[in-house]
């Protein structure tokens, strides 16, 4: 129990500037319950001014026309500030959305900054510096790469790329058509025999 009551309650996340534009919204509203109900009556008023006027009852019927024109000024001015709470109500919600675009600004600098912090202009000049370096050993590579080779290889190379760019076949060695010579069974003892001899002969010497 100490717990629950003793639990901190949360801020609450409506602003004044939310608080403001809630009770304009519902002043709004009030002023146009006002005005729906008094073109009723004035509705009712209308007809009964007629009514009066068929009865022969014209200085009455002129008092309740005097009573409407009246209240048509009181709607005119409803009207009017009617307009004005929306036109402020749309004031308010424009300027909490710049805020909110300046919040995110400032959010952004910040972020910019803290990057700034970490990475100094010395960082970027010694990484620009790296890669240019590694960019020239990798060309100095290519360059041993490319003089191994004679002018007779780049000429081959060359027209082996050609060939392969213009959807020809290279033209490789021929296959030889004659049999190869068979190895018979007499000749393998004839040629150890030709080996020991021979070895026999540089022992002597």
């Amino acid at each position: 129990m100490g717990n629950v009551f003793g639990r901190k309650s949360r801020p609450s996340r409506v602003t004044d500037q939310d608080k403001a534009i809630l009770q304009l919204k519902q002043q709004r509203d009030k002023l146009k319950q006002y005005q729906k109900r008094i073109n009723l009556q004035l509705d009712k008023e209308r007809f009964l001014a007629k009514q009066l006027l068929k009865d022969g009852k014209k200085e009455k019927a002129l008092l309740l026309l005097k009573k409407k024109r009246y209240q048509d000024q009181l709607l005119d001015k409803t009207e009017n500030q009617i307009s004005n709470l929306e036109r402020m109500v749309q004031d308010i919600e424009f300027i909490q959305i710049e805020m909110k675009v300046i919040e995110g600004l400032k959010v952004g600098n910040d972020c910019l900054k803290s990057m700034h912090e970490v990475m100094s202009i010395e960082d970027v000049e010694r990484i620009m510096d790296e890669t240019q370096e590694a960019i020239e050993y990798q060309k100095q590579i290519d360059e041993m790469l490319t003089g191994s080779l004679s002018q007779e290889d780049e000429d081959a190379v060359l027209a082996e790329l050609e060939a392969i760019t213009q959807g020809e076949d290279v033209a490789l060695p021929e296959v030889p058509t004659e049999p190869l010579p068979e190895v018979t069974e007499t000749a393998e003892p004839e040629r150890k025999t030709a080996k020991s001899k021979q070895g026999r002969e540089m022992l002597a010497a």
